[in-house]
């Protein structure tokens, strides 16, 4: 072969080599002061105990040209304006882009509020408050921990099936029992209908009962991180006013627990993202069960979960290569159309209702809502992104996303193994797709939803042209 053949051969061979990957994570402790308002119900309370810390779980990749970070927040969900300020700081101070960092929330219910202010805003761009630059700042701390963590490192994707914490809680009933919603019409199906209401026909979808998750280790040797994502809305049972980080966070300490050297330093991170449980929670409608202990049925699903990757991980195929890219858009979506009637409807609801004491500048729940959604900001801003790590890919959504739109993502990806997180770089409340908007329900009602009923599908569609640039 002549010289300069030889030349070009060697050049293009070490042009589509991929380096070794290397991978780092950390956590980092984003617990609220005590008094700070818990949300994840209508009306918020104060904090008066620290049950378990909160956490931002942390991991970056390398693969020599590329680098990623995946942020998980122990959280109910975050403003898009806390992902910005937190990207802002990562890319200043690693050098990581802010479009290859993937922020999201786990939807615990027993956090204090990132959202902003005493009532939700529909505006993308929100001035900060002080917790929620306490949190920007430890994202941003934790990111920079893992990637000076940074080690040789081999990688492997799993599922493992665990359906039996994961149930669908929109539910049909018998003709002529379904009680008005709160506009005063009467929807086809209705959220959490009782646990052993005996109207119960069917659910309205069906639950994705898959974990999914990365895992990373040194060669051949200890564990770096798992990064999971499972369709478990939350589970709850806290006592109080605690604050909690649910099964999330039990579930990554159950996971560090059960490796080798787990605790060593640097210590393993366990990871538990929310996929897509919109419409689903840890509630089987069809069969009772009796109260249990503050904490006791989120440490069983936890531990569960837990034991069952832990178990899935032993027949893992590891790679040392992983190749890795990220596209990240601000789709145009739009904030949902409040009709008049039902803007008159609020005005005058709000109008002749008392207040509730102590609490005189608080728009009442769905009066209140309806009326800032109509005055809501020209644009969205309406995050999405997609990481290609490997032959894997992740779509994310920053709503409270139904689990249909999970497992089409799944089944459309042009990646065999791909799977969605949701509660991604912002909170834009509850998004249907367009079959359950016709059915009504809870997550339908303006003011729970807060985008068009055509949110999903152009969610959909743009997720899938950028996983098929990645590919």
């Amino acid at each position: 072969m002549r010289p300069f053949l030889i030349l070009l051969a060697v050049l293009t061979s070490l042009n589509t080599a991929h380096a070794e990957l290397r991978a780092g994570a950390a956590t980092s402790n984003i617990t609220p002061d005590l008094g700070g308002e818990v949300v994840g119900g209508f009306l918020p309370f104060p904090a008066t105990h620290i049950h378990d810390e909160l956490h931002a779980r942390c991991l970056v990749l390398d693969d020599g040209k590329t680098k990623l970070a995946l942020v998980v927040c122990d959280l109910l969900g975050l403003h898009r304006s806390v992902s910005v300020k937190a990207r802002e700081f990562i890319e200043k101070e690693t050098g990581i882009p802010a479009a290859n960092v993937l922020i999201s929330g786990t939807h615990t219910h027993s956090a204090v509020n990132a959202l902003g202010g005493p009532v939700r805003f529909y505006s993308s761009d929100l001035e900060l408050t002080d917790y929620q630059k306490f949190v920007a700042r430890r994202i941003a701390d934790g990111v920079r921990r893992a990637a000076t963590l940074l080690r040789p490192a081999e990688i492997a994707f799993g599922r493992v099936d665990v359906p039996e914490h994961v149930h669908i809680r929109r539910w049909f009933l018998k003709e002529g029992t379904m009680p008005p919603n709160p506009f005063g019409k009467i929807d086809k199906v209705k959220m959490n209908p009782g646990s052993g209401n005996p109207n119960l026909v069917k659910p309205a979808a069906e639950p994705d009962p898959v974990v999914s998750f990365i895992a990373l280790r040194e060669p051949g040797g200890r564990m770096i991180s798992v990064y999971s994502a499972y369709s478990l809305h939350y589970v709850g049972g806290v006592n109080g006013a605690d604050v909690s980080a649910d099964y999330y966070g039990y579930y990554c300490e159950a996971l560090k627990r059960l490796q080798t050297g787990g605790g060593e330093y640097p210590p393993f991170v366990g990871i538990m993202a929310n996929g897509t449980s919109g419409d689903a929670n840890n509630i089987n409608f069809r069969d009772p069960q009796p109260r249990k202990k503050p904490y006791e049925q989120m440490r069983y699903v936890a531990d569960d979960v837990a034991a069952k990757v832990n178990e899935a991980m032993k027949k893992l195929t590891w790679q040392s290569e992983a190749p890795l890219a990220s596209r990240y858009r601000e789709l145009d979506v739009k904030w949902r159309e409040i009709p008049g009637d039902l803007i008159a409807w609020a005005k005058e609801t709000e109008a002749k209702t008392p207040r509730i004491q102590g609490k005189a500048n608080l728009p009442l729940a769905y009066a209140g809502r309806v009326q800032r959604l109509a005055q809501a900001s020209p644009e969205t801003k309406y995050p999405t992104q997609v990481f290609r790590i490997g032959d894997v890919c992740i779509g994310s959504s920053p709503c409270e996303t139904f689990a249909e739109t999970g497992m089409e993502f799944k089944k459309r990806s042009p990646f065999a193994k791909s799977f969605m997180v949701e509660l991604s770089h912002g909170y834009y409340g509850y998004m249907p797709t367009p079959r359950h908007f016709e059915l009504g329900g809870y997550e339908t009602w303006p003011g729970t939803n807060y985008l068009e009923p055509q949110a999903s599908v152009k969610l959909m569609n743009a997720l899938l042209e950028m996983a098929a640039e990645l590919k």
